[in-house]
């Protein structure tokens, strides 16, 4: 089995970046499921989907909730919340972690270093 680590960028607010959170959604969800060692990462803007996806209503909240519940979310970069406008509050309610390892960033050295492959959208 991989190892794979996904990281996603793309903040809120357009069809392209629904489209990659919907993604990066997916293939953890297929990625775990299929027996893979997966973490997911929001990270720079996207911290901003915490605060979306835990809304029941959201067209992505029921697969932001299977994924979040097999334990593949592994953390929402630190630093990017307050750089971003994320909100600290969503994401310790929601129970997940805040990564910081690097500067107040998730650290990708240690990612890399761990055997996972990377994958950014």
């Amino acid at each position: 089995m991989q190892k794979i680590a996904i990281i996603l960028h793309a903040e809120p607010g357009s069809q392209d970046a629904m489209g990659r959170a919907a993604h990066a959604l997916l293939y953890t969800r297929e990625l775990k499921e299929a027996g893979h060692e997966v973490k997911l990462i929001f990270d720079g803007g996207a911290t901003k989907w915490v605060g979306e996806l835990i809304k029941q209503d959201h067209p992505l909240a029921s697969i932001f909730n299977a994924v979040k519940a097999s334990g593949a979310i592994s953390g929402v970069c630190e630093y990017c919340v307050g750089a971003f406008g994320g909100n600290t509050k969503d994401i310790e309610e929601c129970g997940l972690p805040l990564a910081g390892d690097y500067m107040g960033h998730p650290s990708i050295a240690s990612i890399i270093g761990d055997g996972f492959q990377v994958i950014t959208l």
